[in-house]
This record gives C-alpha cells, sequence and structure tokens, in this order.
C-alpha cells in the first residue's frame, strides 16, 4: 500500500549519520522521525529569520509609524 506523504531520498556522509543515529538513540527516537523533527526545526529558524529581517526592516527610522491603540481599531 502506498503511503499517503511523499518520501524525499538523501544522502549523507558517514559522520552525519553516526551523529543522527546517536542523537536517536539518546532520545529514543527512530533516525527518520529525528531527521524530520530536524528539518521542521531549520525551516522554523529559517522563516523566524526572514520574519525578523521584514520587522527590522518596518522599525527603521524612515517608516511610518502607528501607535499600538490605533492598530487595533
Amino acid at each position: 500500500m502506498p503511503t499517503k506523504n511523499p518520501r524525499i531520498n538523501i544522502t549523507v556522509e558517514e559522520a552525519t549519520i553516526a551523529m543522527l543515529t546517536k542523537l536517536a538513540q539518546k532520545e529514543n527516537k527512530s533516525v527518520a522521525s529525528l531527521t524530520k523533527e530536524l528539518i521542521f526545526e531549520a525551516i522554523e529558524r529559517r522563516e523566524d529569520m526572514a520574519l525578523s529581517a521584514i520587522a527590522e526592516h518596518r522599525d527603521s527610522l524612515k517608516s511610518k509609524k502607528v501607535k499600538h491603540e490605533d492598530a487595533w481599531k
């Protein structure tokens, strides 16, 4: 029976699989589930960095300021 979720195959160095295996054993998880978790964390981190860059740009002195109370009217 085919899986409902798409699969990806990646090739990693021996040192990387050794680290993933060791971490997975410590956390009592499979290497696949740990890898999936780490991918989600990396995506969230990149998203946070992108949103931070947008916020910093908007927070520049040249940007229009709106009072907190006015923003919710």
